[in-house]
Formats: C-alpha cells, sequence, structure tokens
C-alpha cells in the first residue's frame, strides 16, 4: 500500500473512532450518573464537528454515512441535554442501525447497491455483484446491531451500555468487515487499498 492510502486510512480511522472515544473518555472524566452521561453527551457532539471540519480539511471528504450519523448525533445529543436523558443518546445507534438496514434492505430490492453511495469511494475496483452482496451483509449486520444495542439500553446501566458500544462494537464491526475481504477480493477489490476499505466501518 503506498505511503498516501496508509494516510488517508490512518485519518479514517482516527475520524471514525475518534468521536467514540472522546465520549468514552469525557464520561469516565465526569464521573458516572446523569451529569457525567450529559458532559460525555456534550462531548460526543463538539467531537463530532470536529471529526467532520478534520475530515473536509484533511482528506477533502466525508462520506454520506458520517454525515447522517453526524445529524443524528447531533440532533439525538441536543434532545439529551434538553430533557436531561440519557436514554435519548443511547437510542440513537438504534434509529442509525434500523435506518441504514432499511435504505439498503430497499435498494437491494430494486436492484441498486446503495452501500456505494453510504460508503463512498473506499473499494476501489469493487463490481456491481462484490457491492450487492456487501450491502446485503451489512443490511443484516446492522439489524443485528440494532437488536442488540436496545437489548444493552434496556437491561444495562449507562457505565457499561457505553463500554460495550465504544469498545465491544467497534471490534465486531471491525471483525465483520474483516471477514468480508475474502469476498471483496473476489469480486474485484484493489488488493493495495483494501486496508483502507476496512478502515470505514460504521460504528457510531
Amino acid at each position: 500500500m503506498s505511503e498516501a492510502n496508509q494516510k488517508g486510512s490512518s485519518w479514517t480511522m482516527l475520524l471514525d473512532y475518534g468521536p467514540l472515544l472522546v465520549f468514552f473518555i469525557a464520561y469516565k472524566l465526569a464521573g458516572s450518573g446523569l451529569q457525567g452521561s450529559l458532559v460525555a453527551t456534550f462531548a460526543f457532539m463538539v467531537a463530532v464537528i470536529f471529526s467532520i471540519a478534520i475530515g473536509l480539511a484533511v482528506l477533502k471528504r466525508v462520506s454520506p454515512m458520517v454525515w447522517v450519523s453526524t445529524v443524528l448525533i447531533l440532533g439525538f445529543g441536543a434532545i439529551t441535554l434538553y430533557l436531561r436523558d440519557p436514554r435519548f443518546i443511547q437510542m440513537k445507534p438504534t434509529v442509525i442501525y434500523i435506518g441504514f438496514a432499511a435504505l439498503l434492505g430497499g435498494g437491494l430490492l430494486r436492484g441498486k447497491a446503495l452501500l456505494k453511495w453510504l460508503f463512498g469511494p473506499v473499494f476501489p475496483g469493487l463490481s456491481q455483484e462484490g457491492w450487492l452482496k456487501l450491502s446485503r451483509n451489512w443490511a443484516f449486520f446492522f439489524l443485528a446491531l440494532a437488536v442488540a444495542n436496545e437489548v444493552m439500553r434496556a437491561t444495562l446501566t449507562f457505565d457499561t451500555w457505553l463500554t460495550l458500544k465504544v469498545w465491544g462494537v467497534t471490534i465486531v464491526s471491525i471483525l465483520f468487515a474483516l471477514a468480508n475481504m475474502p469476498m471483496l477480493l473476489r469480486h474485484g477489490l484493489d488488493p493495495d487499498k483494501k486496508t483502507e476499505a476496512v478502515a470505514e466501518t460504521p460504528v457510531e
């Protein structure tokens, strides 16, 4: 992989996962409980704005998936702060996952791989068949994440939910993306840029 691609992959990874890490650290520093969750939510909102700004300045692009996620983070974050109820920021992932799953599923019914639009140009050389299979896989994965988030939200404390959201869901999402790599390579993905493709996973 070229030095430019490695740099792009590093920035993509940082911008994708940085706000989640800020969310986690802010909560731990602010202390548990309602106050901690509100401080963390505000920090999360600020972090995603900075992430968008840095993405535009450094990478010259931000994928539609990140734009959608950012809008929802700001919306649910504002509701959380206004009502002083952390349940709303916890609901945000479920809404995102269901929305993306529905979008991808609707595209598949029309024979269109909308994941190509959501992810942006991170899978160079991938054939249409590869995009359709990847869209199908991520649609089912998003549904599974939505169910998992609701189960965690209903049964766990905010502290435990946040820990699993930041570390557990992130790790599972990266592993899922890696598990798709053999299929992507069989359908034309450029091996020289596969790390960048893995880096951009929708975990927020």
